[in-house]
């Protein structure tokens, strides 16, 4: 099912089928402010498995994402930070950075593995974030970039609905995604190490 929203005032009563889908454990490919996600909540154990199973991945070895409304979520998931990253954190998100934390003991319950550390997203992109906040906790999101390489299906959503129809529950065209995916950057050692360059400029919050 292909599901157009505007993100500057996405309906909110289609944001509400959408996340009626996600509760059931259906999995959505969504827009970010940078490429589009596959997406599944956080506490459905087998739309999880689901999408490690479209990635080619194993749950525990994936280095899956929670997409946060904004870092009120952040503390559950994530051993304690400093008020200086936090400081960093408040200015640099909503933006197109994925944060890697030490992990809480609830990350481990989730994705019943033994993962040490946890990705944290705030994308800046409304669609992403309305979600978020209507379902009442994370999604857990991967890329769906082919890996390194980016092909034109990635960024316009009728090609990637047509790819993944008859895989994911719902794809959500919220108009041409991007092709540069987020900074990611290590937090876990208590600096600031840039693991990925992506879109966001880290420099500019320091």
């Amino acid at each position: 099912m292909l599901i157009r929203l505007y993100e500057e005032n996405p309906n909110e009563r289609v944001l509400e089928q959408i996340v009626d889908v996600l509760k059931r454990g259906g999995i959505i490919i969504y827009p970010t402010d940078t490429v589009y996600g596959l997406g599944c909540d956080i506490t459905n154990q087998k739309a999880i498995e689901r999408i490690a199973k479209i990635r080619g991945l194993k749950p525990e070895k994936a280095n899956f994402s929670f997409i946060c409304y904004d870092l009120s979520h952040i503390s559950d998931y994530i051993k304690p930070i400093d008020n200086s990253t936090f400081r960093i954190l408040k200015k640099a998100l909503p933006g197109p950075f994925t944060f890697i934390f030490n992990a809480s003991h609830q990350v481990p319950k989730l994705l019943s593995s033994k993962k040490k550390t946890v990705g944290i997203r705030v994308p800046n992109n409304n669609i992403a974030r309305q979600l978020v906040k209507m379902l009442g906790n994370p999604i857990l999101s991967t890329s769906i970039r082919d890996d390194d390489e980016i092909i034109e299906y990635t960024t316009d959503p009728e090609l990637i609905h047509e790819k993944y129809e008859d895989k994911v529950d719902v794809v959500i065209d919220g108009g041409y995604g991007g092709n540069l995916a987020s900074t990611v950057i290590d937090c876990t050692s208590g600096e600031f190490e840039i693991v990925r360059e992506g879109k966001g400029n880290l420099e500019d919050y320091l």
